[in-house]
């Protein structure tokens, strides 16, 4: 839970002040959702993407690639290396953003 907002005067002393400080914890979490709201829509998009396609065209994903392996079986395993590089994505931009504003609005750097 966030401490109670107070005048910069009336901080006790350790205590953090929420402020309009350009690291002020709403805007770290604002740019956190906006972050993870585009990545969970990509996430979101890729997956039940490929779930319309398993569900209305069934012939478009038996078709065979090379042989031994579908176009339903390639898209599934891209799906799967999508969700891996998206949660790269977000764990780059966490340990370069995110980490650094919260460590420097706790004081640290």
């Amino acid at each position: 839970m966030l401490p109670r907002r107070r005048s910069p005067g009336s901080a006790r002393i350790g205590e953090p002040v929420l402020t309009d400080h350009p690291h002020s914890i709403e805007r770290i979490a604002a740019s956190r959702r906006r972050v993870t709201g585009a990545l969970t829509a990509a996430m979101m998009t890729l997956y039940f993407g490929f779930i319309l396609l398993v569900a209305f065209d069934k012939g478009l994903l038996a078709r065979p690639v090379v042989p031994g392996l579908s176009l339903g079986i390639l898209l599934g395993v891209l799906v799967i290396l999508a969700a891996w590089v998206l949660v790269a994505i977000y764990v780059v931009w966490a340990n370069r953003s995110y980490d650094r504003r919260i460590a420097a609005l706790r004081g640290r750097t």
